[in-house]
C-alpha cells in the first residue's frame, strides 16, 4: 500500500526529503539551547563581565534564530510535499477513474469515488504532512532530550525512564481501541454522501412529492452514524490530554523534589540551573510523546483512507485494449452470436441470454420491450461499455474485442437514457461530439436534431450559457441537443435509447425523417417505449426477459407477437391522438 501511494509523489521527493533534514537540524538546537543555558550561567556566575554576558547571548540568539530559521523552511517544505502529493493523488485517482469500465464504477458507487477523492485523500495529506514532519521530530526531540538530561544530571533524569515507558503504554492502549471505529466511519461517510447526492439530484422530485422532512430525517439518520463513531474515537483521544498532563506534571515535580534533595545532600550550587534545564527537557520529551500520540490518531484515520484510495489506483478496468489494436471501422454492420450477459460474473440471473442478431450496415433498428426486458443491456455490448460474458459481438466484420476503444466508440455514437450536459455553452456542449467542429455543422446537426430552431429562439443562441446537468432548459430541448452532439461525432452506428420519450410525437418524426434522409449510411438502434418511434424500422426486436423473443417489421409483430400487439393496442386506445410533451 505504502509503496503504490508513494508514486504520486513524483516532483515533490526534494520538498519531501528536505522537510525532515531542517527538522533535524531544528530539534538538535532546541536541545542544544537548553544544556547552554546551564553552561552560560555557569559562566556568568563565574565571570559576569560585560563582554562575557553579550558574548553568551549572542550565542544563544544565533541558536535561537537559525532553530527558528529551520523550523520555517521545514514546515514550507513540508506543506508543499503534503498539498502536491494530494494533488498527484487526485490526479491519478481521476486519471484512473476514467479508464474504468462501467462495471468497474458500479462496484465502487459514484458517492464512495467522490468521497475517496476528497475526505480520504485530505487525510492522506495530512498524515503525510505530519509523518515527514512532526514524525520525524518527535523521535529525534525524545531522543536527544533524554541524551542531553543525562548530559546534565544523571541522578535526576533517571526519572524519565519511568514516565516515559508509563506513558507511552497507556497512549497506545487507548489508541488501540480507537483504531477500529474510524476503520468503520467512513463506510459511512459514504452513505452520507449518497444521501446528500440522491436529494440534491432529485431536488425536483422531492420538493413535488412534499418529502422535504422525510429527506431531512434520511439525512439526520446518516450525519447522526457519523457523529456517533467520531464522538466514541474522540471521547478516547480526548483521554491522552489528562494522561500527558499528569505525566508532565509527575516529571516536573520529581524534578524538583529530587533535585533540590541532592542539591542539599552535595551542596552542588548548580542545582537550580540544573533543574530549570531538565523542566525543559521533560516538557519536551513529554511533550514529542504528545506528538507520537496525533501521529497515531492520524495514522489510524488516514489508514482506512489510503486503502480505500489504494483500492482505487489497483483496480483494473475489466475492459482492455488488445496487443494489436484494430484502427479502423469499416461499416455498421452489427453481429451478435450467442451472447449472453452478466453484470456481475457472480451473479445467477442472466441480463441478456443466447441472443443471435445480424444487421446491416444502414439499416434502422427498432427496439420494444417492458422494463427490465434488458434492451439498453442489449446495446451497451456494442461500443463495448460491458463486455459479454459469454459469445460474440461483431462491428464493422470484426469483434469489437478487436478493436483498439477509442476508435471502436468514435463510431458508436450513445445517446444514453440519462441525458447529461455540462456547464458551458450549446456551442461547447456540442463539441463534445467533435471538438473542431465549425459553426457550420453544428447548425447541421441540430436541424437534423430538431433542435436548430428553439436555440435560434434564445437570446445568445448557439452562445446560451447551460447550467450544471442542463437545468434551465427543458427535457425535449436537452435530448434533441444530446441526439445533435452524437450526431456530430459522424457515427457509423447511432444508438438512441429512449433519447424521444420527452418529445412530441411530430418532433420525434421530424428526427426519424431525418435521419433516413440525411444519414442513409448510418446503422441506427432505436430504443422507445411508442410503437410510432419504431414502426418504419427495417426490423423491430421485441425483448423480454433478456431474450430477442421475436424480430420482424412492423407488420410482421403486428400479425404474430402477442407482446407487440398488446403495446400497440394499448397505446393506440389510450391516446389516438397523441401529442406527447416536450415541457418547453
Amino acid at each position: 500500500m505504502i509503496k503504490k501511494l508513494a508514486r504520486s509523489i513524483r516532483e515533490y521527493k526534494r520538498s519531501s526529503i528536505l522537510s525532515p533534514l531542517f527538522v533535524t537540524f531544528e530539534v538538535a538546537l532546541e536541545c542544544i539551547i537548553p544544556w547552554y543555558m546551564v553552561v552560560m550561567l555557569e559562566s556568568i556566575q563565574s565571570n559576569n563581565s560585560i563582554n562575557n554576558i553579550l558574548t553568551h547571548g549572542l550565542i544563544l540568539l544565533l541558536l535561537a534564530g537559525f532553530s527558528l530559521l529551520f523550523g520555517i523552511l521545514s514546515g514550507v517544505f513540508a506543506a508543499t510535499a503534503a498539498s502536491g502529493f494530494a494533488k498527484n493523488l487526485r490526479k491519478d485517482m481521476y486519471y484512473r477513474i476514467q479508464g474504468f469500465a462501467f462495471s468497474n464504477i458500479d462496484k465502487f458507487s459514484a458517492p464512495s469515488l467522490v468521497t475517496r477523492m476528497t475526505t480520504d485523500v485530505a487525510n492522506v495529506q495530512m498524515s503525510y504532512m505530519m509523518i515527514i514532519r512532526v514524525a520525524v521530530r518527535a523521535p529525534i526531540m525524545l531522543v536527544f532530550s533524554l541524551v542531553m538530561a543525562f548530559t546534565i544530571n544523571v541522578k535526576v533524569a533517571w526519572i524519565f525512564l519511568v514516565t516515559v515507558p508509563v506513558l507511552a503504554i497507556a497512549l497506545l492502549c487507548i489508541f488501540k481501541f480507537v483504531d477500529p471505529i474510524f476503520n468503520k466511519v467512513f463506510k459511512k461517510y459514504d452513505a452520507m454522501n449518497e444521501s446528500v447526492q440522491e436529494n440534491i439530484k432529485g431536488i425536483r422530485v422531492v420538493k413535488s412529492y412534499v418529502r422535504d422532512e422525510y429527506e431531512n430525517k434520511k439525512f439526520a439518520a446518516t450525519a447522526h452514524n457519523v457523529r456517533k463513531d467520531f464522538l466514541k474515537g474522540e471521547k478516547l483521544i480526548a483521554l491522552a490530554g489528562p494522561v500527558m498532563q499528569f505525566s508532565m506534571w509527575f516529571s516536573i515535580l520529581m524534578i524538583c523534589f529530587l533535585g533540590a534533595k541532592i542539591g542539599a545532600q552535595e551542596g552542588n550550587q548548580n542545582t537550580a540551573n540544573e533543574i530549570s534545564s531538565l523542566i525543559v527537557y521533560a516538557t519536551q520529551i513529554l511533550s514529542s510523546l504528545m506528538m507520537l500520540s496525533m501521529i497515531m490518531v492520524m495514522i489510524s484515520i488516514s489508514k482506512s483512507s489510503a486503502k480505500r484510495i489504494v483500492e482505487v489506483l489497483e483496480e483494473e478496468s475489466d475492459l482492455h485494449n488488445p496487443e494489436k489494436p484494430v484502427y479502423e471501422v469499416l461499416n455498421g454492420d452489427v453481429t451478435f452470436e450467442d451472447v449472453d450477459f452478466k453484470y456481475d460474473i457472480k451473479a445467477e440471473r442472466r441480463a441478456l441470454k443466447g441472443v443471435n442478431l445480424k444487421i446491416k450496415s444502414g439499416e434502422t433498428v427498432g427496439i420494444i420491450g417492458g422494463t427490465g426486458s434488458s434492451k439498453t443491456s442489449l446495446v451497451n455490448l456494442i461500443p463495448r461499455l460491458y463486455d459479454a460474458t459469454s459469445g460474440h459481438v461483431y462491428v464493422g466484420g470484426r469483434n469489437v474485442k478487436e478493436y483498439d476503444l477509442e476508435t471502436l466508440r468514435n463510431q458508436v455514437a450513445v445517446v444514453l437514457q440519462k441525458n447529461v450536459l455540462f456547464s458551458g455553452t450549446i456551442k461547447e456542449n456540442l463539441r463534445w461530439g467533435n471538438p473542431d467542429a465549425t459553426d457550420e455543422e453544428l447548425e447541421r446537426v441540430c436541424r437534423l436534431a430538431q433542435a436548430h430552431e428553439f436555440i435560434m429562439g434564445f437570446p445568445d443562441k448557439y452562445d446560451t450559457y447551460i447550467e450544471q446537468g442542463g437545468t434551465n432548459v427543458s427535457g425535449g430541448q436537452k435530448q434533441r441537443l444530446c441526439i445533435a452532439r452524437a450526431l456530430l461525432k459522424k457515427p457509423k452506428i447511432l444508438i438512441l435509447d429512449d433519447s424521444t420519450s420527452a418529445v412530441d410525437t411530430k418532433t420525434d418524426a421530424l428526427i426519424r425523417q431525418a435521419f433516413r434522409e440525411e444519414i442513409p449510411d448510418t446503422t441506427k438502434f432505436i430504443i422507445a417505449q411508442r410503437i410510432a418511434s419504431v414502426q418504419e424500422a427495417d426490423k423491430i426486436l421485441v425483448m423480454d426477459g433478456g431474450i430477442v423473443s421475436d424480430m420482424g417489421t412492423h407488420e410482421e409483430l403486428l400479425a404474430r407477437n402477442p407482446i407487440y400487439q398488446e403495446v400497440y393496442y394499448s397505446q393506440n386506445k389510450v391516446n389516438t391522438n397523441e401529442e406527447g410533451v416536450d415541457g418547453e
